[in-house]
């Protein structure tokens, strides 16, 4: 996969995510209650759970919050029945972007959702018109200057790893899905410092902006993200360092 500009906003946006606490901690809530819901409480289990409460745990979650948002999902409290549901569209410059969202109201998600892509230079388009771009995967991401390439192969070279790589001052690791967690738990046993940690969807191909158009999908993407709905957004922008770098000072 070519293109980086991607995983150099990742620190940019955990700082927006600092800034937001409360709604990041609402978020997670939902994916922990729903993953408990669908899976069970026991995280061992429950792959999808166990992802769940690590990110939580990432993002320094309190532990009571965790708890209660677990049995909610298994019962124990009274809690909000969710739905997931997933939104595929095109952003400016014809950026596929795919949308997953735990929702009490479809009512509500779907014309907020729609809005923003209309306002925002886009298109809300049809299940399956974009999915197929992406491939579902584990990421993990490490500071580079912590660790180097040649020493997490070392370590992570028999555990059924995709691709390893270095990228600007990060360290790129991609898993299959099912393998995730256990590479995830050698990399944290073994006292590494992560910088984003999660299964996601990673684009199979790229769509290359100009700065006018960037700008414009950034905005969009920032948007959708403030939606108390919305889980995760997938999109397969590819942004030059230097229009990244323009438009991140500019904000």
């Amino acid at each position: 996969m070519s293109g980086h500009s991607k995983w150099s906003t990742i620190k940019r946006k955990k700082g927006a995510i600092d800034s937001k606490r409360g709604a990041i901690f609402s978020k997670l809530s939902r994916e922990i209650t729903v993953s408990a819901r669908n899976g069970g409480e026991d995280i061992n289990s429950n792959p999808r759970l166990r992802t769940a409460v690590a990110k939580a745990r990432e993002n320094n979650m309190p532990s009571d919050n965790i708890e209660r948002a677990i049995k909610k999902g298994i019962g124990g409290v009274e809690g909000t029945n969710y739905q997931e549901i997933r939104y595929e569209g095109y952003g400016p410059g014809g950026v596929a972007i795919m949308i997953d969202c735990l929702t009490d109201n479809r009512n509500r998600t779907t014309p907020n959702i729609r809005s923003l892509f209309s306002k925002g230079g886009g298109n809300l388009g049809e299940t399956g018109c974009v999915s197929y771009i992406f491939e579902r995967k584990g990421l993990i991401i490490i500071d580079g200057e912590d660790s180097t390439e040649d020493e997490i192969m070392e370590l992570l070279i028999d555990h059924g790893v995709d691709d390893i790589k270095r990228e600007d001052d990060n360290i790129i690791i991609i898993t299959p899905p099912d393998n995730y967690n256990d590479i995830y738990e050698i990399v944290h046993e073994n006292n590494i410092k992560t910088t984003l940690s999660e299964i996601t969807h990673i684009p199979q191909s790229l769509t290359k902006l100009d700065e006018k158009k960037a700008s414009q999908c950034l905005k969009l993407i920032g948007e959708l993200e403030d939606l108390e709905d919305v889980q995760h957004i997938y999109s397969n922008y590819d942004i030059p360092d230097e229009i990244m770098t323009k438009i991140s000072e500019e904000q």
